[in-house]
């Protein structure tokens, strides 16, 4: 009845050390240097900030977004596909790899635009984004199949915690090469940005390596089928069956989605509130995402050991109610040490849903079974989706209110209905089971 393959600890090293490899892309890529590279380099005196992508004029951060937002659709609609024949060719590995390589050589790619080749920025931008978010995929998948369910929360936040402190020394890096670029042999700022590219491509790469040597290679020795694309749908569509007949799943996956809406807005957003609500200039916003993927590493193991005492329940509804209350503060908040303090909140929470969030998904996936890669797509395709419904319901009610506080007491609203569902979640005690099965052993 048991999925575990190993428990052993250097393989559940060298998977956490994916999130060591690829967190550098979300920090590096997403969150900070490259959107303000991205920004400047397409700014011109004659045009402003509209640029030509296609001889279409748009905005240059909506163009920015759109992208963005494109490239986690593309992985919402085949990641499911992908997974089904992933599981039954047995080639959840040789994906994960695939994807990694393709995201990590778009980063590369990024050291080449200048921002008059628009397209092709672009085009490395949303490749970089879908290696991103499709390695992940199958990356989760392998948690289940590499430990106990009771070492799931800790092995979680492990990951979290490695993918933060990696992505910091990074960033740090970057930004002394930034602001020091002659100390590097670097003409200005701009050399450096793209640099760090660069350098963010070779490190997910290298420390790649790590995961690609440790983890089982199709594990259950599954035979790669002839038809594989039409055995990975009919694979993907009976997973489809198990969860929609499961009551706890789907109801977790509505939590979960409900409650990313805000998290991942919050994660992508957070820069751009202190921008341009409080006036704070880019050194300032640095130090916030600083702050929070600093405390991130201690919000995943403290709220790993809230739920070892207390329940993954209990954990995950704690941090949601404290999500509900910083989207309210955040209307109020009207200078820099105000957001410092709720940015330390936030990264105590961040770190601890994202890691459990994981780890109590992986609990609900039926013991029996070999199709994690399957059962995690729609985990990571309800993801996708809470990312590009957050962040276009932020922007539209800006847009609507002409109030960007206006969106954070809306984004307090998922949080609520994310709450609700989470009430109505039952989470399996299989651990005490497990407990019983041993004194009768």
């Amino acid at each position: 009845m048991t999925t575990v393959v190993t428990s052993n600890k250097k393989v559940q090293n060298a998977w956490a050390m994916y999130d060591w490899a690829n967190s550098v892309y979300s920090l590096v890529i997403t969150s900070t240097i490259f959107p303000v590279y991205f920004n400047s380099v397409t700014k011109t005196e004659n045009r402003g900030d509209v640029v030509s992508f296609f001889g279409i004029d748009i905005v240059n951060t909506v163009l920015y977004s759109y992208s963005i937002s494109f490239s986690f659709l593309v992985i919402a609609i085949i990641s499911p596909l992908l997974s089904g024949i992933a599981d039954t060719g047995g080639k959840k590995l040789t994906f994960m790899k695939f994807f990694a390589y393709l995201g990590s050589v778009s980063c590369v790619g990024l050291f080449f635009f200048d921002g008059d080749n628009l397209e092709y920025g672009i085009l490395c931008a949303v490749l970089a984004s879908i290696g991103y978010a499709g390695s992940i995929v199958f990356y989760n998948a392998f948690l289940p199949e590499i430990s106990k369910e009771e070492e799931y929360d800790f092995l979680s936040a492990r990951g979290f915690a490695l993918g933060y402190i990696g992505s910091v020394i990074l960033l740090i890096l970057n930004l002394l090469m930034i602001e020091f670029p002659s100390s590097f042999g670097l003409s200005d700022g701009g050399q450096a940005a793209r640099w760090s590219f660069l350098i963010t491509g070779i490190w997910w790469a290298g420390f790649s390596q790590i995961p690609f040597k440790y983890l089982p290679d199709n594990p259950y020795n599954k035979k790669v089928q002839k038809a594989l694309i039409f055995k990975g749908y009919q694979e993907i569509k009976n997973v489809f069956e198990i969860v929609k007949s499961k009551p706890v799943m789907n109801r977790f996956l509505a939590a979960f989605l409900f409650y990313s809406m805000g998290v991942q807005t919050v994660m992508y957003l957070a820069a751009t509130f202190g921008d341009k609500e409080l006036g704070l200039p880019g050194d300032k916003l640095i130090i916030t995402i600083l702050i929070i993927q600093l405390v991130a590493i201690v919000g995943s193991y403290l709220f790993a050991f809230v739920s070892k005492k207390f329940g993954n329940k209990y954990s995950l509804v704690i941090m949601v109610f404290i999500w509900v209350l910083i989207c309210g503060a955040a209307y109020y908040v009207i200078n820099e040490y105000q957001f410092y303090a709720l940015a330390f909140v936030v990264g105590m929470v961040m770190g601890g849903i994202q890691s459990l969030s994981r780890s109590t998904y992986s609990k609900l996936i039926p013991p029996d079974t070999t199709d994690h890669a399957s059962f995690f797509s729609f985990f990571d395709v309800t993801e996708k989706v809470a990312i590009v419904l957050g962040t276009f319901s932020y922007g539209f009610i800006e847009q609507l209110t002409g109030n960007m506080r206006n969106s954070s007491l809306a984004l307090g609203l998922f949080f609520v209905v994310g709450l609700g569902f989470l009430f109505l979640v039952r989470i399996p005690k299989q651990d005490l089971q497990n407990i019983i099965e041993v004194k009768h052993a």
